[in-house]
């Protein structure tokens, strides 16, 4: 009888100290630039959202820890405003494997497209096909605001959120083509609503989009420069939606 309550103690300390956490998530953030002023409200955000729904959020802020076995704790990869080059080998090849074999979900914001050689970098060309063989072009400096309109209102991330609703600051990337051919497009920013208007535009410009060649559930969503984002009630659930749908909750 004693060694049946010592388990059933344990059991219950165990219950109650991980069974309240439903799945770990890993977000990456750069530890400075412009885009910090985002990743700092994110983290605030994905904090207490992470508190709300029991699930585990951890943060770092270069890649020099990852590895295989590290990746292997998390069931959610969040790439906040991190570019695809400066990656060490050995994360690079982990993340690759996480991705093809589907060994956790992905979400990637904005900085995610900045492909192409910058900072003395190579282009990663896998991470390009991964994105649908896009090139990063150009960019508005300037910051507009934009209309995002909903192609595919069928899918999990899209559950709640309107047809169309605006972005109201946003330095919209352009590419050297649209990825549509490779990807299933879930949204897309309609050029002829920048406000102000600008001469940097790509025509098709898909800002939502899933791969479905990948095993990992993965969807890049490009809005992801300025904290206002997180005074959007679209953007919240858009956001909130991505992450229950990439660990397959």
């Amino acid at each position: 009888m004693r060694q049946i309550l010592v388990i059933l103690f344990f059991s219950t300390f165990c219950n109650l100290l991980y069974g309240q956490t439903k799945f770990k998530v890993l977000a990456l953030a750069e530890s400075g630039g412009h885009h910090i002023q985002y990743s700092t409200r994110a983290k605030v955000w994905l904090n207490q959202l992470a508190a709300d729904s029991s699930f585990a959020i951890d943060y770092i802020q270069n890649t020099d820890v990852i590895d295989e076995n590290y990746l292997n704790q998390y069931q959610l990869f969040i790439q906040l405003d991190y570019p695809p080059y400066g990656w060490k080998e050995k994360a690079s090849k982990a993340f690759i494997k996480y991705i093809e074999q589907g060994k956790g979900g992905w979400i990637g914001f904005h900085h995610a497209t900045l492909l192409g050689e910058f900072d003395g970098f190579p282009m990663w060309n896998w991470f390009s096909d991964f994105m649908g063989g896009i090139r990063y072009k150009n960019y508005i400096a300037t910051f507009v605001a934009g209309t995002v309109n909903i192609e595919y209102k069928q899918h999990p991330v899209m559950k709640g959120v309107p047809t169309s609703f605006t972005i109201k600051k946003e330095e919209w990337y352009t590419y050297n083509k649209s990825p549509r051919p490779n990807v299933h497009v879930l949204a897309s920013v309609d050029e002829n609503s920048y406000t102000p208007d600008t001469k940097i535009k790509m025509g098709d410009h898909p800002v939502i989009w899933t791969n479905g060649k990948m095993k990992a559930r993965n969807v890049y969503i490009f809005m992801g420069h300025s904290p206002e984002l997180f005074d959007n009630e679209a953007y919240k659930t858009l956001f909130k939606n991505a992450i229950f749908w990439a660990v397959g909750r």
